[in-house]
């Protein structure tokens, strides 16, 4: 699924060139285009898939809104971002709460859930915090369907070695309606399409302010997951994802809250 979901996506990618027109990218800007498909594209597509298959919707789900909290540490020791008390506290909280959701990983009640799975979910989590921070200025700087192209291009390169021997052992053919479906789903919609509204997002704002709606996730996730009796909600569950999303509240508030006038007499 991660090879052909990479596939899809490259394949996908090079549908705007019908109507656009070619844009050359610097020879300077490569490495850390060739970085963005490593990390975005093979890295955390890897890490999310292995790890969903290693713990619940609903673990994976709460993990996966630390994002902002790791932006925000990358923004800061890059020099683009700064602490204040406040950001400290949230951040504290945060990770105290993604933490406990991780740890609890295949204790009695999350028995749905691996420690390893989890772990892999909180990487994901880290390298989309990395390549929001430092593809920042790419974005500002060349379309975005032009660097989506060439990172897709790339990881699907990549990956082709490694996974194509498993995808030409797939029985396609006992495949039903059903089963095509969710394949297709699988391999189009959580792709292309969200890296395509994300990294137009970082055109806009700040990659703290886009990362706070992944907040949306858990709540689908927890609605879907419990609607089609693929995962219970516990009471631990709720009480460390509070935490964590209180913790990501003040961090996110912190950049609402109005600058002090100082008069100067």
């Amino acid at each position: 699924m991660v090879c052909l979901s990479l596939v899809v996506a490259a394949a996908l990618s090079w549908v705007p060139r019908i109507w656009e027109r070619g844009e050359k990218i610097e020879s300077s800007d490569w490495g850390i285009i060739i970085l963005s498909a490593l990390l975005m594209g093979v890295a955390r597509k890897t890490l999310m898939m292995f790890g969903m298959s290693r713990t619940s919707p609903i673990d994976g789900s709460i993990i996966a809104t630390v994002v902002p909290l790791i932006v925000l540490v990358v923004s800061v020791a890059a020099g683009i971002d700064s602490f204040t008390r406040r950001r400290v506290l949230g951040l504290f909280l945060g990770m105290a709460g993604a933490v406990a959701v991780v740890l609890s990983g295949g204790t009695m009640h999350h028995i749905e859930s691996e420690l390893l799975g989890n772990v892999m979910i909180l990487t994901s989590g880290v390298v989309t915090a990395l390549y929001m921070v430092f593809f920042k200025r790419l974005v500002a700087k060349y379309r975005i369907t032009t660097l989506l192209r060439v990172i897709y291009t790339l990881s699907a390169l990549v990956v082709l070695p490694f996974g194509w021997s498993s995808v030409a052992e797939v029985h396609f053919a006992g495949f039903d309606t059903h089963i095509w479906l969710a394949a297709l789903f699988v391999l189009i919609v959580p792709t292309y399409l969200p890296n395509l509204l994300l990294n137009y997002s970082l055109r806009y704002v700040q990659p703290t302010i886009s990362s706070t709606y992944s907040y949306i996730q858990p709540i689908l996730a927890v609605a879907l997951s419990v609607a089609m009796g693929l995962d219970r909600l516990q009471a631990d569950t709720i009480l460390f994802a509070v935490i964590l999303f209180v913790g990501v509240w003040l961090v996110i508030s912190s950049y609402s809250l109005p600058k002090k006038i100082v008069r100067a007499d």
